[in-house]
């Protein structure tokens, strides 16, 4: 996957899609609706620059445009948390997760899976 930068308002937009694809323009806009008070311009504006961005693709059927994502989910979140992980903690990852672990609240169930992760790396 090429660097993509997806701003926050866009990976609503992408959040939506990934959860309900092939998704009509209207319907993006209904669902985005219930959750924003963007306009249905903005939504349109968002969906083009996607697809510029290459992160989308859509079709013609119609008089409806179908949109689907070009990337899963997983990429993004992975080459988003990389791109945080070197501009907040300067690519050490042991900084960022004693900060979550002292700032956010983990259940027991959020520790152990911890633990068992980090039993992994040290074998």
């Amino acid at each position: 996957m090429n660097q993509v930068s997806i701003s926050d308002a866009e990976w609503q937009v992408m959040n939506v899609i990934w959860d309900g694809q092939p998704l009509a323009a209207q319907e993006i806009v209904s669902r985005l609706s219930e959750q924003t008070d963007w306009a249905p311009q903005t939504v349109k504006t968002m969906l083009h620059r996607l697809v510029k961005k290459e992160v989308l693709t859509f079709e013609q059927q119609g008089n409806r445009y179908v949109y689907r994502s070009r990337i899963k989910r997983s990429a993004c979140v992975k080459q988003a948390s990389r791109a945080f992980l070197d501009r907040v903690f300067d690519s050490e990852p042991g900084p960022l997760l004693a900060h979550f672990m002292q700032h956010t609240k983990l259940s027991a169930q959020d520790i152990a899976e911890l633990r068992r992760i980090l039993d992994e790396k040290e074998r």
